[in-house]
């Protein structure tokens, strides 16, 4: 049984990761604001729910010590804790950007630096983060979320050429359009469904497929520095 910490658990993909990978191994994932939400995971699934903010180096180290201290390891680090901005480059603020990139790509540094001491003495270990379609190909309207994102990917590439020679894998996953109360809050119908109208299979993709994806990358040994497009044949 693997020590699985997961980050943002009480989103659409954090909830699926967190069903997903309870059934079979002990799960830790964090929050930042949703304590109801955190409370009902933690109970359904019986696992342990520790806040975090994710852009706080101070918040990270402390919780990423409490989890190594009552479990003395973390086999399996998901990094999945994001946020999105939706808006014209000309009108993002720099807070705006400083927020985007703080939360979105120095979170994965400051939770990977936390956590990957303990796998390197351990000679072992797996990281997957979550990065988007859109850190892939860019979107109109999202300059600093796939910048972000696609720092994510260039993050996973490097990191894992350093890590393999202490027997660490780490991967990316990049979902495409999924179903997601962000998704249905960012964008009208009409725009979900020419969305999905890009997409080769015709629907959004489902959290829980993209939490499969991310277990097959985990799992497997002799996959590492890789990025797998889970978009349903978007480009």
């Amino acid at each position: 049984m693997s020590v699985v910490l997961i980050t943002g658990g009480t989103g659409a993909i954090g909830g699926a990761l967190v069903e997903e990978f309870s059934r079979t191994d002990d799960v830790v994932f964090t929050y930042n604001e949703n304590e109801v939400k955190a409370k009902e995971l933690a109970g359904k699934f019986r696992c342990k729910a520790v806040k975090m903010d994710i852009s706080d180096a101070n918040s990270v180290r402390a919780a990423a010590d409490c989890v190594i201290g009552e479990f003395k390891r973390v086999d399996i680090l998901i990094n999945n804790a994001g946020i999105s901005l939706i808006k014209p480059f000309t009108d993002i603020s720099e807070d705006e950007w400083e927020r985007q990139l703080s939360v979105n790509l120095s979170g994965i540094f400051r939770v990977t630096k936390a956590v990957v001491p303990s796998m390197i003495s351990r000679k072992n270990g797996a990281i997957v983060n979550i990065s988007s379609v859109w850190g892939v190909y860019g979107a109109s309207c999202e300059v600093a979320y796939s910048a972000a994102k696609a720092g994510v990917i260039g993050f996973t590439k490097a990191l894992a050429k350093e890590l393999a020679p202490s027997g660490i894998t780490v991967n990316a996953v990049a979902p495409g359009v999924i179903e997601s109360p962000m998704n249905s809050a960012h964008l009208t119908e009409d725009e979900l469904k020419a969305l999905c109208d890009e997409t080769p299979l015709g629907r959004m993709g489902k959290p829980s497929e993209v939490a499969q994806a991310v277990r097959a990358l985990a799992e497997n040994r002799f996959i590492t520095g890789q990025v797998l497009g889970v978009d349903g044949g978007f480009y």
